[in-house]
């Protein structure tokens, strides 16, 4: 493989090398959070659909299931801004913050 260097004299494979390693992983962590989202969403729906028959069995008095299926979502939902919405932190804000943690030692 024919590599140069840029001006610091880094060799430009190597920063490609870690730049596609450094995709790699952000890719393999985000994969995970998207599983992870859907095993929640997926808990979420099976477990209100049988808190709501329980409540149709039971005499279909006061909707009760409405107050987990709520608070619950709201969950649900922080859960899905999280992983489809939320910006990922770029390397001025990832400066930033380990400047922050040095100066807290």
């Amino acid at each position: 493989m024919d590599s140069s260097t840029n001006e610091k004299g880094v060799e430009v494979a190597q920063l490609d090398e870690r730049s596609d390693e450094m995709l790699r992983d952000q890719a393999i962590r985000r994969l995970k959070r998207k599983r992870d989202f859907e095993r929640h969403l997926l808990a979420y729906v099976l477990v209100n659909a049988f808190l709501v028959a329980i409540w149709a069995v039971t005499g279909s008095g006061f909707f009760w299931p409405i107050f987990p299926i709520i608070a619950w979502g709201i969950g649900v939902a922080m859960n899905a801004w999280d992983v489809y919405r939320a910006d990922e932190p770029d390397e001025d804000r990832i400066a930033r913050e380990m400047e922050s943690i040095r100066r807290r030692g």
